[in-house]
């Protein structure tokens, strides 16, 4: 299990490298009031204009809006935008970039117009040379990016088919990041994905497979075996699949993952994919597996398609998506009664979202509960905590406990942004009630093992898994409520 909590803070010590299209993005906002009288089209009264370092420079600054450091290689033309790229990205401290110079290209700039008042996209200008790189380019560019290879704890290849990634490129930057064992992200372009041979991990779009694949790729079964073909044909380790609406798909040794999208309001796509891109290439450089790189994309995604253009995000906003705040009041949230478990956990079931469990007491909350819960919480989509009643609680610590009636402690267990579900139960152990939840996950505290956590058999027979949490030295109940009576007597 990956603890998101404890390591987002770690994407600050990170270093990525990006190799890529880069290209110009700007983003003409104005008003439409009126029909041209030249020409049946709308004629926008332009009020502002924003330019952006786009393409492969995207998933430079969403690496960056994260802290991570990215090393950045690419071509420009020697042209007014190859200018204004370069001093686009010297405003971005953590970007350390080599642009080759052709003077014989046109540096991608792509002008988009859009109305301000209902935030559509109304025209989209272009500008580039989409032909492949010379030799003396390609020879710059691999230069470049083996040199800063030993610096790197992942690698991107962020190809829009813009020239800059040749299969020569290509093929020398994955050889060399091979021999290195750093892994290699590949954002990819085109039909032909054999130039790919021997990436770590592919991400395309679900349309993106189906032509790479020639299949149709639609529903979850097509779409697992499309990329399943896809990551034997290019002996990569993985492929991860993004759905728009419907999600993303994570295919590589195990059995296919399949994980919803966010419910959001979506304003703005564009861009979505290189912040897919940049957050599992920092994952990956922290050493995380792929389906937590798969996690933290797809939370990352829902930030930025609310936001205008093409847009990054904040540590804080991930960690607030991936732990996000209880939507429902604590009342809500509380079921004594098994009969109105089904209620709860139903929708989620539908919407094929992971379940975890966790159980105790939660006599006095303390700092360990608190660590226990988000780890488990973080582990799944929903998160189900069984309550011992007040008579069990009795039973098991013996008379005086609990301190807190059971509604006492549910209120405050459900008020927790970590907790979705409190569930209240009287035998001496959860194993009843994991029984009707069902869980993919279920979680206990460091002090088991897993063949000593109730529920362990049925879960995973399941097919789900067992994670257990280190606790935080020094706090337990017990140990706070002996110190509180001794403290009394004195």
């Amino acid at each position: 299990m990956y603890d998101f909590d404890k390591h987002l803070s770690d994407l600050a010590d990170q270093t990525v490298l990006c190799i890529g299209d880069l290209m110009l993005d700007e983003f003409v906002y104005g008003e439409v009031s009126r029909i041209s009288p030249e020409a049946p089209t709308p004629v926008i009264a332009c009020k502002r204009s924003e330019l952006m370092v786009g393409g492969a420079g995207n998933v430079a600054r969403n690496l960056v809006s994260l802290g991570t450091r990215c090393i950045f290689v690419g071509v420009v033309g020697n042209d007014e935008a190859g200018r204004a790229l370069t001093e686009a990205l010297t405003e971005h401290p953590l970007i350390e970039f080599e642009l080759v110079v052709d003077a014989a290209r046109t540096t991608t700039r792509k002008v988009r117009f859009v109305s301000e008042h209902h935030s559509t996209h109304l025209l989209r200008a272009d500008w580039e040379s989409a032909g492949p790189i010379d030799t003396a380019a390609e020879d710059a560019l691999i230069g470049h990016a083996i040199a800063a290879l030993p610096r790197a704890g992942a690698v991107v290849l962020s190809d829009y088919a813009k020239g800059a990634l040749t299969p020569r490129v290509i093929r020398a930057v994955i050889d060399a990041a091979n021999i290195a064992g750093k892994p290699v992200v590949v954002d990819p372009k085109g039909r032909d994905y054999s130039i790919y041979r021997g990436a770590t991990i592919i991400t395309p779009n679900r349309q993106e497979l189906a032509e790479a694949t020639h299949s149709p790729a639609k529903t979850d079964d097509e779409i697992a075996i499309a990329a399943d073909e896809l990551r034997d044909a290019l002996e990569a380790e993985a492929v991860l699949v993004t759905r728009s609406e419907d999600g993303m798909t994570l295919v590589n040794d195990g059995a296919p993952v399949h994980i919803p999208a966010y419910p959001v309001r979506v304003r703005d796509v564009s861009g979505a994919g290189d912040t897919v891109v940049a957050v599992v290439s920092a994952m990956l450089a922290m050493e995380a597996d792929f389906e937590a790189a798969m996690r933290a994309a797809n939370a990352a995604a829902s930030v930025v398609v609310g936001k205008r253009g093409t847009a990054t995000l904040s540590v804080a906003e991930l960690r607030a998506r991936i732990l996000p705040a209880a939507s429902l009041a604590p009342e809500e949230k509380i079921v004594f009664d098994w009969a109105d478990l089904d209620r709860h956990l139903d929708p989620w079931r539908r919407s094929g979202l992971r379940i975890g469990f966790t159980n105790g007491c939660f006599d006095l909350l303390h700092p360990g509960h608190v660590r226990l819960l988000a780890a488990a919480r973080a582990a799944c989509d929903r998160l189900v905590l069984g309550l011992n009643s007040d008579a069990s609680v009795t039973r098991l610590k013996g008379e005086g406990r609990p301190v807190q009636p059971a509604q006492a402690r549910a209120e405050v267990l459900a008020a927790l942004e970590a907790v979705d579900l409190v569930v209240v139960f009287d035998q001496d152990t959860p194993l009843d009630l994991i029984a009707q939840v069902k869980p993919t996950v279920l979680v206990k505290g460091g002090d088991y093992t897993r063949e000593t956590v109730v529920g362990h058999e049925l879960v995973e027979a399941l097919g789900g898994e067992v994670i257990l949490v280190d606790l935080v030295p020094g706090h337990s109940t017990t140990s706070i409520v002996q110190r509180s009576r001794n403290s009394n007597t004195v």
